[in-house]
């Protein structure tokens, strides 16, 4: 077995401008410190509001080997607890969602408020005490709809902090009145940080993602990309009058065109960011014509999607008419789902007001091509001979995503917390 001393100084050799070496993709080690350390410091996307509009209704959550019920307390109120009985730890919840009026565990009858306290135990003693036996909570937040969770045993991180600087992008969109039209997971089988460094280079999209590409300008792809300037000095120039152009014509419609990209000392590493399409396009569809109905406040499309990244493993691409939520959920040292969810406005019927074939097309392709591309890549980093080789300038985002998670690995394992 590593012992921990030793997985702390690995991030001692990265260059700085490379991957990770082998035993940060295949180590059993390495990946339990990344869970504990992931799901204490990160909010982590785990649905919609629309998944349980009414008091009972509940969904389940998995990340790792933790399973997490998400349920409505009240109108006002959203909660989560661990999936583990207060008797002798079986599951409460036994289906992937529904609707109860109490959380009650089929192996011996144990009973919960949708509170998390305890409301009974049958044939228990006299001293038995039910308010030693609630439900062990996890840190619920919600954000334009989306509900994030995070598993701290202690002071969550600041969730004001972690979405106040998408607030001004996001809520025009108005999330939180919409509702899921298409959810699809992408089962893959690589390590979470090869998914999510991936994601976030473009570098490989010319001769991976056909369909992204011919929505997206080359000028574009070559020079900026995820809310970064990754092209030659030429690129970025090339690219940068498109922008100009753009943001005063978003501008005069009212729309949000600011951008901010976090450098990778910060705890989130986030993005946030707002960028045309092709020159006539509308949405992110392949003939650029709109799927759905404008969402929030937007009666037209000013040609741009807002790109947000709440942290390497979280992100939300919000166009005019629809939204797609992206999240990496780590399931083991090579097995991460990719879940992805497609939100259209909540009063939009299906077959009248969008086609959800013509809905999910562009990313349900550009996420299956990189469920292929990804576990190819672990396939490789799993060999005796694997090193990584250097960067090109257009895999800044996946040289950020690997300097976070270095400085958050350090950190975390500094903090006496593993």
């Amino acid at each position: 077995m590593l012992d921990t001393p030793k997985i702390a100084s690995i991030s001692d050799t990265w260059s700085g401008q490379e991957s990770l070496s082998h035993l940060y993709y295949t180590s059993k080690e390495v990946y339990d410190v990344d869970i504990n350390m992931i799901t204490d410091s990160q909010w982590l996307l785990a649905g919609h509001i629309s998944q349980i509009p009414k008091r009972g209704d509940f969904f389940l959550f998995e990340v790792g080997i933790e399973n997490i019920i998400v349920t409505r307390e009240s109108p006002e109120r959203i909660r989560a607890f661990y999936n583990v009985c207060r008797h002798r730890g079986s599951r409460i919840c036994t289906k992937p969602a529904g609707s109860v009026r109490t959380l009650t565990c089929p192996y011996h009858s144990w009973s919960w408020n949708l509170d998390g306290t305890m409301r009974g135990a049958p044939q228990m003693p006299a001293e038995f005490r039910k308010e030693l036996y609630n439900l062990h909570e996890v840190h619920v937040g919600v954000f334009e709809g989306i509900i994030f969770l995070n598993f701290s045993a202690s002071e969550p991180p600041s969730f004001e902090e972690f979405v106040c600087r998408f607030r001004d992008m996001v809520q025009p969109h108005q999330l939180a009145k919409t509702k899921i039209a298409y959810r699809k997971s992408y089962p893959t089988t690589a390590n979470w940080k090869l998914v999510a460094e991936n994601f976030q280079e473009c570098y490989h999209c010319g001769p991976s993602h056909p369909t992204y590409c011919s929505v997206h300008s080359k000028v574009k792809l070559l020079g900026f990309i995820g809310g970064r300037s990754v092209g030659t000095t030429e690129a970025v120039a090339a690219f940068e009058p498109l922008m100009v152009n753009w943001e005063e014509k978003a501008s005069a419609m009212g729309h949000y065109t600011g951008r901010f990209t976090d450098d990778c000392d910060s705890p989130h590493m986030q993005q946030g960011v707002r960028t045309p399409y092709l020159t006539d396009a509308e949405t992110e569809t392949r003939d650029g014509k709109l799927v759905a109905p404008f969402l929030g406040s937007y009666t037209q499309s000013d040609g741009a999607s807002s790109y947000a990244v709440f942290c390497p493993l979280n992100t939300a691409l919000i166009n005019a008419d629809y939204a797609v939520l992206i999240s990496f959920i780590p399931r083991g040292v090579n097995s991460t789902d990719v879940e992805c969810i497609w939100l259209v406005h909540e009063d939009a019927v299906e077959g009248k007001d969008y086609d959800v074939a013509r809905l999910i097309d562009v990313w349900d392709t550009t996420l299956t091509e990189d469920k292929k591309i990804v576990e190819d890549n672990q396939l490789g980093v799993n060999s005796s001979v694997y090193k990584p080789g250097p960067h090109s300038y257009m895999e800044a985002g996946a040289t950020s995503v690997v300097g976070w998670y270095l400085k958050q690995y350090g950190r975390y394992m500094g903090s006496g917390r593993t």
